[in-house]
């Protein structure tokens, strides 16, 4: 019998066998430590994956190739900073949301989050009558005047590439900075 099978006894049903634990049960439990060490954010340090596998008690290259098998498998999404934007200057921050036609709005879309200054733009449901709109873009500047700038861009390409498809908009200004955490799971 292999790692993997169970064995049932009569009938189908499982009268207590217990499954052994094969090498996947080890790299899954190796994963949960790094994404655990990990998803608090990376140590401040130069070198800051070592530092993570030093901790983990593994090599620095089985953490790097274990977090590319996470990626490729889907396990985790993406690796990424989340800044503070205000920290670096950018006080005006606005979620651009906008009434797009649903036929070509993964199309306009795929244009507005491959703007520089969007950095994240994502489709979702229209609440009606009162919320019609379907696609937000969120744009950080260092003044409202330069963030509105940034929204009658994306408006402009919008309008030259797409025309007609925008029924709307409108821009929701944050006044604070609310902790940005992703998932987190139990130790």
């Amino acid at each position: 019998m292999s790692a993997q099978q169970f064995s049932s006894g009569t009938g189908g049903q499982d009268h207590g066998a217990r499954r052994q634990a094969g090498p996947e049960d080890a790299l899954q439990a190796l994963d949960r430590s790094i994404v655990l060490a990990t998803q608090g954010g990376l140590p401040l340090v130069p070198r800051p994956w070592a530092a993570v596998a030093e901790q983990l008690g593994i090599d620095e290259a089985l953490l790097r190739a274990r977090l590319a098998a996470m990626l490729e498998t889907g396990v985790i999404r993406r690796i990424g900073a989340v800044p503070n934007h205000y920290a670096i200057g950018y006080t005006a921050n606005g979620m651009s949301v906008w009434d797009i036609d649903d036929t070509v709005i993964d199309a306009v879309g795929e244009r507005v989050g491959g703007l520089a200054f969007v950095t994240h733009c994502y489709r979702r449901p229209r609440h009606l009558p009162g919320w019609p709109y379907n696609l937000f873009a969120m744009v950080h500047a260092a003044s409202r005047e330069a963030a509105l700038e940034r929204v009658a861009e994306i408006a402009t390409l919008i309008e030259d590439v797409f025309p007609g498809v925008c029924r709307g908009r409108d821009v929701l200004f944050s006044n604070g900075i609310l902790k940005k955490t992703g998932l987190r799971i139990g130790g």
